[in-house]
C-alpha cells in the first residue's frame, strides 16, 4: 500500500498545495510531506481527515494507493480503468462550498 503516493496524486488533481491540504486536514505541512514521501504510516483517523479534506471517499484513496497484488482477484485492466475514472472525478479544484465531514 502506497497511501502517500495516493494522497499526493489526489492533492495534485484537486489543485491543492501541501499547505492547503494540511490546513484543511488539520495536520502540519511537514507531516503531510513525510506521508507523501512514504516516510510515515498514518493512522486511519488521519487518512480519514485527509480524504475528507480532499472531498473524496477514503475507500477511493485506499484504492489509488493499492499496489500490484493488493486488490485480490480484481482484473488488472479493470483496476486500471477504475483508477482512471476515479482520477477523472478528482480533476479540478475543490467545490467552493465543500464541507468537511470529519
Amino acid at each position: 500500500m502506497n497511501i502517500g503516493q495516493a494522497i499526493q496524486l489526489a492533492r495534485s488533481k484537486r489543485k491543492l498545495s501541501q499547505a492547503g491540504l494540511a490546513k484543511r486536514a488539520g495536520i502540519s505541512v511537514s507531516y503531510l510531506s513525510l506521508l507523501e514521501r512514504g516516510r510515515r504510516d498514518p493512522p486511519l483517523s488521519t487518512i480519514r481527515r485527509i480524504a475528507a479534506a480532499l472531498v473524496m471517499p477514503v475507500e477511493v484513496l485506499f484504492f489509488l494507493g493499492a499496489e500490484d497484488g493488493e486488490l485480490g482477484q480484481l482484473n488488472r485492466d479493470l483496476a486500471g480503468q477504475l483508477a482512471i475514472t476515479a482520477l477523472e472525478l478528482l480533476n479540478g479544484p475543490l467545490p467552493e462550498q465543500a464541507e468537511l465531514s470529519l
